[in-house]
């Protein structure tokens, strides 16, 4: 039996599209596994390039591309950026370490949807994808804690927005969906979408990533509140 065809009660969304990109094979083999283990998620297929990278994102259209950071030909931050812009709903998760400490922070600007560690392991990496196609941030706290320290200080980056766009900010920093956050506020999810675009763009940021790092420096929730630390 097919994966399409198999269902559970646990899993009631559509199958997840993944791509991964790493040019070591120990790493795409693990990916490889862990993601055809899964019945609500489909391999689209693998690149061990960043060109290669672009080229799959724009071809197969997928919900999630996993990317490691340093990659031949283009790096991870350089495929990410055209990726972004040309495919602005695929959720692009950065795979990483430590060493890569130095380019986290234009990986922020390049429209990435969260930042997880190369040791984690297979339930947490799905949990993850998972999140990240319903627009989840994903954010190791480790991760967020350099973020912060790497991020520009604005004195008050939330001057310009109302006391209802602050609500709505605190909910897409906690990782509630625009459905969601529109069933707590009591708005439609149209109007939801409306204040993520005047919120995104007052705050001078592109994602929901980014809003859930200022949210957090700047004390409008605590990181504890970012959605699935726990399981980290």
């Amino acid at each position: 039996m097919s994966k399409e065809i198999k269902h559970t009660e646990q899993y009631e969304q559509k199958m997840i599209g993944v791509v991964i990109a790493d040019d070591h094979e120990m790493v795409l083999r693990g990916l490889r596994m862990t993601i055809d283990s899964e019945i609500d998620m489909e391999l689209l297929g693998e690149a061990r390039n960043g060109n290669q990278a672009v080229a799959l994102a724009h071809e197969m259209k997928p919900d999630v591309i996993l990317l490691d950071l340093q990659m031949p030909e283009l790096d991870g931050i350089q495929a990410a950026n055209i990726i972004h812009d040309e495919n602005p709903d695929i959720a692009i998760l950065v795979l990483t370490s430590f060493r890569d400490d130095s380019q986290l922070f234009s990986a922020m600007r390049a429209g990435i949807s969260g930042y997880l560690l190369k040791d984690m392991d297979g339930e947490e990496l799905v949990n993850a994808i998972r999140s990240a196609a319903k627009g989840e941030p994903q954010l190791h706290p480790d991760i967020a804690r350099r973020l912060m320290e790497r991020a520009p200080l604005p004195s008050d980056p939330f001057k310009d927005l109302t006391s209802r766009e602050k609500d709505v900010l605190i909910l897409i920093a906690r990782g509630f969906s625009n459905k969601e956050i529109g069933q707590a506020l009591s708005l439609t999810e149209a109007t939801v979408k409306g204040y993520v675009s005047t919120i995104l763009s007052k705050l001078n940021i592109s994602d929901r990533t980014q809003a859930a790092l200022i949210a957090v420096r700047y004390g409008l929730i605590t990181q504890d509140d970012l959605p699935n630390m726990g399981s980290f």
